[in-house]
């Protein structure tokens, strides 16, 4: 046994492991208590109703997202001055859908993805900031459709929520207005700077700019995660109906879009918790039964499973290929899992949202 194996855990190690499992458990905490207070018959009613004909549009929808969503990287990768062909794209967002629904946490699918595409680029920092804005982009537009949706429907949230949403949003408006018109400022004097945290932050800052802000790259973003949240919101809107929902559209999309925000919420279980929660609460806000919400957004975790299951097929013969190509890479490709085990905050900016 080597000396390394005998090495203490230093405690940020240790703190990090630690918040990593709060997360977890505070996601299956909510799963539980929802089951407790509305039954489990909900929840066994959304296993039930899961249809062939939803998992086949499921996996259609699922593809548009996935392309679209690929797009708006490789809009954000090449901007930054890094290689990413659309069809590579497609296949590593597939593979990063699959490990989020199967790994605790729902983001680490997007970390292999950002540091895998970073070594093959020869630039690590500069491949997780690409995802890093990919996904701000799609929570960008997300945030905005549901803030949207608060103004034109505020009963669908308690008061004291909706409450804290406005204080937040108020706060929020001062503090990016400041960081825009001292980022242009950061960027340049701290370039050069011999801290290597400021040196990070100047050439996020760079990047933010090239890659999101910039004329050439904000309206295919903005395009992108408007058609990638149509998609989204689409097959809630299947998952509601093969539930035995059959409120009209317009209640509903508002619902979801309160749900898919949820979903950004850094307490899931692969991406369980908060959005059954908050899809139960707005079912019974808005009359439709709670437990009839539940059954909805069970329903849509299962069909959002299923519209990721190509990437399985992507991470098995990707795999494959790799050990082909060159037989010592079995086992770069075995040690994978337990880089999985490391906790998501070694890429902090990835830990935020899931859209």
């Amino acid at each position: 046994m080597t000396a390394a194996a005998h090495t203490p855990a230093s405690p940020e190690a240790g703190k990090r492991v630690l918040w990593t499992w709060a997360r977890l458990l505070a996601g299956a905490a909510l799963l539980g208590f929802l089951c407790w207070q509305l039954g489990t018959g909900a929840l066994l009613d959304g296993l039930r109703a899961v249809t062939v004909p939803a998992v086949a549009a499921a996996l259609v929808i699922g593809l548009l997202t996935t392309v679209f969503s690929a797009a708006r990287w490789v809009l954000i990768a090449r901007s930054l001055g890094l290689r990413l062909p659309l069809g590579a794209a497609v296949a590593s967002y597939y593979r990063a859908l699959f490990l989020n629904v199967v790994l605790p946490g729902g983001v680490l699918g997007d970390v292999h993805r950002a540091v895998r595409h970073g070594k093959d680029e020869g630039d690590v920092g500069r491949g997780v900031r690409a995802v890093v804005l990919e996904r701000t982009g799609g929570q960008v537009v997300l945030i905005a459709a549901g803030v949207a949706v608060l103004t034109a429907q505020p009963t669908l949230v308690p008061t004291q929520a909706r409450e804290v949403i406005t204080m937040i949003g108020i706060a929020l408006v001062p503090v990016v207005l400041c960081l825009l018109a001292v980022a242009p400022v950061v960027a340049r004097r701290w370039a050069d700077s011999g801290s290597k945290w400021r040196r990070g932050t100047a050439a996020t800052v760079a990047d933010l700019r090239t890659g999101l802000l910039s004329r050439r790259t904000w309206p295919g973003v903005l395009g992108f995660s408007a058609a990638a949240l149509a998609g989204h919101l689409t097959l809630f809107l299947v998952a509601a109906r093969v539930a035995g929902t059959d409120a009209p559209i317009t209640q509903l999309l508002p619902i979801f879009l309160l749900a898919l925000l949820a979903m950004g919420l850094p307490v899931n279980v692969g991406g369980w918790g908060p959005r059954e929660g908050v899809t139960a609460l707005t079912f019974g806000v808005a009359g439709l039964g709670a437990a009839q919400g539940l059954t909805v957004a069970v329903v849509y975790g299962l069909l959002s499973a299923v519209a990721s299951l190509p990437g399985a097929g992507v991470l098995a013969f990707g795999s494959r290929r790799s050990a082909a190509a060159d037989p010592a890479s079995l086992q770069r490709v075995e040690a994978v899992p337990e880089r999985f085990d490391e906790p998501v905050e070694h890429v902090p900016a990835l830990s935020g949202g899931r859209q």
